[in-house]
């Protein structure tokens, strides 16, 4: 509550909470607010925004409805980039747990392993990634994953290498505690805030590159997304640019909001640092 409390002291903080929290009631009443498959063809093609109250952001070349679709859509951006930030988040602490409290060779062959990662952008080792596989929200979710994990291991790895000889974890060897306990109970959670807050960054990263697939047409064809409809108004930019000028002010909303909120967790953070 106290962390809560500071975040919507900052300006970022309240700003990005209030965007996502819009975003999420969305994405959870999505099929409240637009019953049925947003893939559907639903009127008549290519229905100017604002001219009918059936489709009040008009509709795609086959009819389909754009506030559907940007309902639906943001279920599928929310789910891919938390989702995404989860798994990254979770390959990266055990990575970086381990290396940096076991040190000598462990640590030397898993930095390794990040350095080939970190070698590698992220957006192309995702669309190699699905290239090869398949696209489904699984395989994107991974695919992201996979090109996310290395920044939070070597931070996890820092953090850990900065408070592994301190005297609570010097007590801990003492006493006799099992090396895996100790870095569970008494490592873990104080190299936790840091990296929870790089948590927002690859959240929004991971919106964007889903997007991206999306607009290649290398995401989930039977669900709809963001980049799906900015890829499908490019077609017809210039007669009918609100098929893509909708979802990408809702891309572009969602990760400004995630942005935020990850400057106002760090000021939270800090402010708590300072008082404590």
């Amino acid at each position: 509550m106290r962390l809560l409390r500071n975040l919507l002291r900052t300006p970022e903080g309240a700003t990005g909470l209030c965007l996502l929290v819009v975003l999420a009631l969305v994405a959870l009443l999505a099929p409240v607010l637009s019953p049925g498959d947003p893939l559907r063809i639903a009127g008549r093609a290519l229905t100017v925004p604002f001219t009918d109250p059936a489709f009040p952001l008009g509709t795609d070349r086959l009819g389909r409805d754009v506030l559907a679709g940007i309902v639906h859509g943001a279920r599928t951006s929310l789910l891919v980039g938390l989702a995404a930030a989860c798994a990254a988040l979770a390959i990266g602490l055990c990575i970086g747990l381990a290396a940096g409290f076991a040190g000598g060779l462990v640590d030397e062959a898993l930095m390794r392993v990040v350095d080939a990662f970190q070698i590698v952008p992220s957006f192309l080792l995702a669309l190699a990634f699905v290239s090869v596989i398949g696209a489904s929200v699984p395989v994107v979710v991974l695919a992201i994953a996979l090109g996310a994990w290395a920044d939070p291991a070597r931070l996890t790895r820092a953090e850990v290498l900065s408070v592994r000889e301190r005297d609570y974890v010097a007590s801990a060897r003492v006493a006799g505690m099992h090396p895996v306990e100790i870095a569970l109970r008494e490592i873990l959670p104080n190299v936790l805030p840091p990296v929870l807050a790089l948590s927002a960054i690859i959240v929004a990263a991971a919106i964007l590159t889903e997007a991206a697939l999306s607009f290649l047409g290398l995401g989930d064809p039977n669900i709809v997304t963001w980049g799906s409809m900015i890829a499908e108004g490019r077609n017809v930019l210039r007669s009918s640019p609100f098929l893509s000028i909708f979802p990408g002010i809702a891309l572009v909303a969602t990760v400004v909001g995630v942005y935020l909120l990850s400057e106002g967790l760090g000021k939270a953070l800090a402010h708590r640092g300072g008082a404590a």
